[in-house]
């Protein structure tokens, strides 16, 4: 009789967490109906156009006047002394990063599918989060390397020489998959999305984000506008990301002027309630 009891408990469990996995799936991928969604999408243009047009020609200038003088002032490839810059680099690598936030999502399921009342909307508010995270670094992860692939541009001394015009478009070669720094796009969208949810971390995050960012030229890794290019695809990344939750009414809120911002706690487990799950 235990042994029955056993038996369909693990089933109802498994049963509890395949539902939360597919309302979670299903609201990610529903029609957006905030009543705002135009106004923020709107904003959202405004701001992404502005940045591109801004951060673009600085991209252009760093190519032109800075990019080879820079890497001609980083230590040598390979210099033992750099271990701690290795080490810190590896912080923003793209993998690590979104395999953690998975991970995480997954035990929050896995939890929550165990809760009920208080605690599941907790853990399922909190998961809704991460889900927001994990998908602000996915996808302009995702844009970034098909950029990189139509670019071709080869990564410092490819070739033999400071030349920040090395362009193979659509070689599909690591040496040649420069532009734009996918390191940087990791750690500016997560660094966006940290902060578009808690605003009290903004000030590390950015500090992580940079540090990243300058790890990837010590490292003669990318050329200074890889790394401008890498962060402003990462910014815009996550916008858009955020803009996609807050216009299905998951985790953000959106002004009478389409200004975007994170829904209170409370509000959080209302919605995860309601449906969402990680």
């Amino acid at each position: 009789m235990s042994a029955q009891v056993g038996v369909g408990e693990s089933s109802n469990y498994l049963a509890r967490l395949f539902a939360l996995m597919l309302t979670s799936m299903a609201q990610l991928v529903r029609l957006p109906s905030h009543a705002r969604r135009a106004e923020a999408a709107r904003r959202l243009a405004r701001h992404a156009l502005l940045m591109l047009a801004i951060v673009g020609v600085f991209i252009v200038v760093l190519m032109v006047g800075f990019d080879a003088r820079e890497i001609g002032l980083m230590p040598p490839r390979g210099s033992p002394n750099l271990w701690p810059v290795r080490i810190l680099t590896e912080f923003g690598k793209d993998a690590y990063v979104l395999w953690l936030l998975a991970l995480m999502l997954l035990a929050v399921a896995l939890f929550a599918a165990g809760r009920r009342g208080t605690s599941q909307a907790r853990l399922l508010s909190f998961g809704l989060r991460l889900q927001f995270l994990f998908f602000a670094v996915l996808v302009p992860l995702l844009a970034g390397e098909l950029l990189k692939w139509i670019v071709g541009r080869g990564r410092p001394f490819v070739g033999g020489e400071a030349n920040p015009f090395n362009f193979v478009p659509f070689a599909g070669t690591e040496a040649h998959a420069s532009l734009p720094s996918a390191h940087a796009i990791t750690a500016f969208a997560l660094a966006f999305a940290v902060g578009a949810v808690w605003r009290r971390a903004r000030g590390a995050m950015i500090a992580y984000a940079l540090l990243i960012a300058v790890s990837r030229l010590v490292l003669l890794a990318h050329h200074p506008s890889d790394v401008v290019a890498g962060a402003l695809i990462g910014v815009i990344g996550a916008m858009g990301v955020r803009y996609w939750f807050a216009a299905r009414g998951l985790g953000f809120a959106i002004g009478r002027d389409g200004t975007i911002s994170v829904r209170a706690p409370g509000r959080l487990k209302r919605v995860a309630h309601g449906a969402s799950a990680p």
